[in-house]
């Protein structure tokens, strides 16, 4: 039976919570894609006996199969195997230089981003209290406050903790705050030109942008309250993306920037993702490589320092893959794009 055939009569089980950016993401993915499936939150009675992924991370997509299907995690390469498994309303553009470009994008959103997001969350005390208050209830609605309490206080610290597995910090907290808002402002004139990042339809850039701000926009104290003060629009932009299961979307081919219509708009995120992530991408590869303790290095001539972080070391990598395995004519495509917008120190 084809996968799009079993998913009609055995959907996919997306296990994840409403304050997991990559859950969001994924979720929107399977929602404007049209793929059958079901939403359950993580540690609910729903969840209980499911299979088990490789590793304990959120969200978990498990595909119909024996022995109760298959358990699978990792946002980016779940989108991918989406496109080889589900045909129609593609979220990855059929050009290989604009696929490219929004890997890009999207791994930006998902490894730099999060920075913004982990930071704001667990760095300002209105935002800690509300996070180690509401998040505990989404698999618990039902406890007493007084059941909650203990729950809170652990999750808060044990997030807390992570701040510098994360990257934030006193030193870094001007970098992260700084990049945040020029996000906002960047991502705002790009939207005011196109509905999408890329066109007049979603791709996988779109969906990771979108997880993150689903918690800096429409969560978090503080980063909520800068953007519905100086970005309206991406306020608006989330509740839409929320769910494009409506969105009419032509053939897989249609709906997509061409390859000379890079506007000056959509450069300046890139340079974004040059300013901030492509420096640190570099120097986290060069402290793994070196076994150093410490990841250190300037951004946006500012001093940047936290733990070394193997899975962007791995991200990197499959951007230079990627890149590498671009045709003469799909690289000059790439390298007219990212001129002078700092990403090209990657490849």
């Amino acid at each position: 039976m084809a996968m799009t055939q079993m998913a009609m009569t055995h959907p996919l089980r997306i296990v994840g919570a409403p304050g997991s950016p990559y859950s969001r993401k994924l979720r929107a993915v399977l929602r404007y894609r049209r793929i059958p499936h079901v939403w359950i939150l993580n540690f609910s009675k729903e969840s209980r006996g499911l299979p088990e992924p490789p590793v304990r991370l959120l969200p978990v997509l498990i595909f119909p199969g024996p022995d109760g299907g298959e358990a699978a995690i990792d946002s980016t390469p779940l989108i991918r195997r989406l496109e080889r498994e589900f045909a129609g309303r593609s979220a990855v553009p059929p050009s290989p230089a604009l696929a490219f470009l929004d890997a890009l994008l999207e791994d930006y959103a998902d490894e730099w981003l999060t920075k913004c997001m982990f930071h704001y969350r667990w760095a300002y005390a209105p935002d800690i209290d509300f996070a180690a208050r509401v998040l505990p209830r989404w698999s618990a609605i039902d406890k007493s406050d007084a059941e909650i309490a203990p729950l809170s206080k652990q999750f808060a610290e044990r997030q807390i903790g992570r701040l510098g597995v994360v990257g934030s910090n006193e030193k870094t907290a001007p970098v992260i705050e700084a990049s945040y808002r020029r996000l906002l402002a960047l991502l705002n004139a790009r939207l005011s030109e196109s509905p999408f990042v890329l066109g007049e339809r979603p791709a996988a850039c779109d969906f990771g942008l979108y997880g993150q701000l689903t918690q800096l926009v429409g969560f978090d104290p503080t980063p909520m309250a800068i953007a519905r003060a100086e970005a309206p629009r991406i306020c608006a932009w989330i509740d839409g993306v929320e769910d494009l299961s409506g969105l009419a979307v032509g053939e897989d081919e249609q709906g997509w920037l061409g390859a000379g219509e890079i506007t000056e708009s959509l450069r300046a995120l890139f340079g974004e993702v040059g300013r901030v992530y492509a420096p640190f991408l570099l120097a986290n590869a060069r402290a793994l490589e070196a076994k150093k303790a410490r990841v250190e290095c300037t951004i946006d001539g500012q001093l940047w320092v936290q733990d070394p972080f193997p899975y962007q070391a791995k991200c990197l990598r499959a951007l230079r893959e990627g890149y590498q395995a671009l045709a003469g004519t799909e690289r000059g495509q790439v390298d007219a794009a990212l001129r002078d917008t700092g990403c090209e120190v990657l490849f």
